[in-house]
């Protein structure tokens, strides 16, 4: 998830409708000239317009969506979602992903939400062996590029697609051309990290060193941390203090050149600028992308599946997907979505990307953070 997301996300009901009820007819019984008949009539309509109201409100349908604290769309897109389908999203925001799958997990056989979003592939294998999503093929799947489809069951569905990359200040010059260069001398005391026990990003950036340097290979991940270690890398407990006390080329003006962030922060310092920078002072480092893919899936259980399929169906959909990158700063997954200006000119999808496979990562991801720790912190 990306951490550029900085706009709060309301949720709004502004759906009231009103019915007038109309005057009781006249009869022989109710003369039109009588006084105590005639506020008798308009007090049963007060009474039936509240009724209709309270009515209209009633058979609003609440729909419960648990999300991770990055997700944002733009309210007036959430407001149509509502409109459209007479319906109350209730966004439950539950901490990073792996909170979110926890909260989802605890209450399995009594559901707190009926849909979930921002599951992504480093808790994949993990959410899928929960046991707590019901399969839904969303028309939209057609149009969505098959490797970012990694559930064939079709239980969790990709939304969006982000980059954990290296920026660099521009300042510097020519960047690294590869991983294995930034632990070249030349970049002693130049590159922050983010701790991968504490850090989503800094998790990414471990994976993608251990898809580059695998385990047999001449050059292992784990010589590859002791090199960076002897190279004075840097390790903060998470990406805002990496990117904003630690980096020189953001606002905070650190004294380091090099931090692990993501492929859309260059356009983020743009647009977050609000027109004072024409360019962002950051860009990416070829090489250094770990592919991060976010799912959205239905909760076992809902008593609202009809309605939990049209908002998954409603992520998946045009408004949405054209909405997602300057909301949450990430790529949308259906194919051929027009992306911002920024995004064209600054943060262009790399060239190359690193991935494991979802079982591998679930298998070892406490392992590998603890051998990372044991070589780097201790």
């Amino acid at each position: 998830m990306n951490k550029f997301s900085r706009k709060s996300f309301l949720v709004l009901m502004g759906i009231a409708l009103a019915a007038c009820a109309a005057p009781p007819p006249r009869t022989s019984q109710t003369p039109a000239a009588s006084a105590p008949a005639s506020a008798a009539s308009s007090d049963n309509a007060s009474s039936s317009q509240a009724s209709s109201n309270q009515a209209s409100s009633d058979q609003l349908t609440t729909l419960n969506v648990l999300v991770h604290d990055s997700f944002s769309i733009s309210e007036d897109v959430l407001k149509q979602f509502e409109a459209d389908n007479n319906a109350k999203v209730n966004v439950l925001k539950s901490g990073d992903a792996a909170s979110v799958l926890n909260k989802a997990i605890l209450s399995k056989g009594a559901p707190i939400a009926d849909v979930l979003y921002g599951v992504d592939n480093t808790f994949l294998s993990r959410a899928l062996g929960a046991n707590i999503f019901e399969p839904y093929a969303a028309p939209a799947l057609a149009n969505i590029a098959d490797r970012l489809k990694l559930d064939a069951s079709n239980q969790l569905l990709p939304v969006n697609v982000g980059h954990v990359a290296i920026n660099y200040d521009k300042t510097v010059g020519t960047p690294p051309a590869d991983l294995r260069e930034l632990a070249d001398p030349k970049w002693r005391s130049k590159l922050i990290v983010e701790n991968p026990a504490t850090s989503s990003p800094g998790l990414a950036f471990l994976l993608a060193t251990i898809a580059a340097f695998p385990e047999g290979s001449d050059y292992t991940w784990k010589q590859f941390w002791t090199d960076l270690r002897t190279n004075d890398v840097f390790v903060s407990p998470d990406w805002s203090d990496a990117y904003y006390t630690q980096f020189s080329g953001s606002s905070g003006k650190g004294p380091r050149p090099l931090v692990v962030s993501y492929q859309t922060s260059p356009p983020a310092e743009v647009f977050y600028s609000e027109g004072k920078l024409t360019e962002p002072p950051t860009a990416n480092m070829d090489g250094t992308a770990f592919e991060q893919i976010e799912f959205v899936g239905i909760l076992k259980g809902t008593k609202n599946r009809a309605l939990a399929e049209k908002f998954v169906d409603f992520m998946l959909g045009p408004v949405v997907q054209k909405d997602i990158p300057l909301q949450m700063f990430v790529y949308p997954a259906v194919t051929d979505t027009p992306l911002p200006d920024v995004f064209v000119q600054f943060a262009p999808a790399p060239k190359q990307v690193f991935t494991l496979p979802a079982e591998q990562i679930n298998t070892n991801r406490d392992a590998w953070i603890e051998e990372w720790t044991r070589i780097v912190l201790r």
